[in-house]
């Protein structure tokens, strides 16, 4: 292996392309033609000896080689980010990029407005956003912060509890008025429940009362769907009763487009967390953000301590 032939230019491209498994989209990202995309990856196989790149006509993906080499990339390029960050010190405001992944819903309604917010403060700061609601291996995707709502496991990575997103049984008044308004949680076994198909027993409410008491009743319905912004738009246009959080439908219980259904009855707030790569805490820009997101999430609707 030559080593002088081992760039950063070509270590960077390959770990987009591990991490993406497509030349073209990293060739878009990285504003050069696909052909550079496949010199550089052909040239950096030369150099370290091996193949680390397994290509069919539909997906790239790392060979066992190249799996371990794209976990040692990742490594050294954070490495290289953060001296590059702490040498410019103070003497210029904190540059680069942050990569940050989001459960969808929240970053669509509350999150992307705060980004920006941030990088008015920040004008050299990039951000890059991904939207998901799967539970993405940060370390291996290179993500340097999540949010998340729900309990999480991971004991690798750094957790900031940011508060417990509140919920409540919604409604359109046009569904109440055509199918009732439920005066006692039993109630809710005759009508049409929206339930969420990618939350684990959610054909089973779960209400606390007012007492603390907590009261299960069996929910039904015809629609089910795997997004919050599905959900929203299910309940906006009248298709049934939902348990959901406030900040996915603050705007339209303020417009009374939706009405909060048993008052008294809730379902119990979510945990929302955010996940940070160790390695990356100290790095200036992403721990501006962190500070930034800690001060600013509190005042979502319905986020609270």
């Amino acid at each position: 292996m030559d080593k002088s032939d081992v760039t950063l230019e070509r270590m960077r491209t390959f770990v987009r392309v591990a991490e993406r498994g497509n030349l073209s989209a990293v060739a878009r990202e990285l504003a050069v033609g696909q052909s550079t995309v496949t010199r550089q990856l052909r040239e950096l196989e030369e150099a370290v000896g091996v193949p680390l790149l397994s290509r069919t006509t539909r997906r790239v993906t790392p060979t066992e080689e190249g799996a371990r080499y794209h976990a040692q990339c990742v490594q050294i390029l954070r490495l290289v980010d953060q001296a590059s960050d702490e040498a410019r010190g103070g003497r210029q405001g904190a540059a680069g990029t942050i990569r940050l992944s989001c459960t969808a819903a929240l970053g669509v309604r509350h999150i992307s407005r705060l980004l920006f917010a941030f990088q008015d403060r920040h004008p050299d700061i990039g951000i890059d956003l991904s939207l998901t609601d799967e539970r993405v291996d940060l370390v291996r995707e290179g993500v340097d912060i999540a949010l998340r709502l729900g309990p999480l496991t991971d004991s690798t990575l750094k957790l900031k509890p940011l508060g417990r997103s509140r919920r409540s049984l919604m409604a359109s008044p046009d569904y109440l008025a055509r199918r009732g308004r439920p005066a006692r949680p039993q109630d809710l076994a005759d009508h049409d429940i929206i339930r969420m198909s990618n939350v684990a027993g959610s054909d089973t409410l779960v209400l606390h009362g007012p007492d603390n008491d907590q009261v299960e009743v069996p929910a039904g319905g015809r629609f089910r769907v795997d997004h919050g912004l599905g959900a929203r738009e299910a309940l906006a246009a009248g298709r049934g009763i939902g348990p959901t959080h406030h900040w996915l439908m603050d705007d339209l219980l303020a417009d009374g487009r939706v009405e909060i259904v048993l008052p008294g009855h809730s379902p119990p707030p979510v945990p929302f967390n955010m996940l940070i790569v160790p390695e990356r805490a100290g790095i200036a820009r992403v721990r501006l953000l962190i500070d930034f997101l800690a001060d600013a999430v509190p005042g979502i609707p319905g986020m609270g301590p």
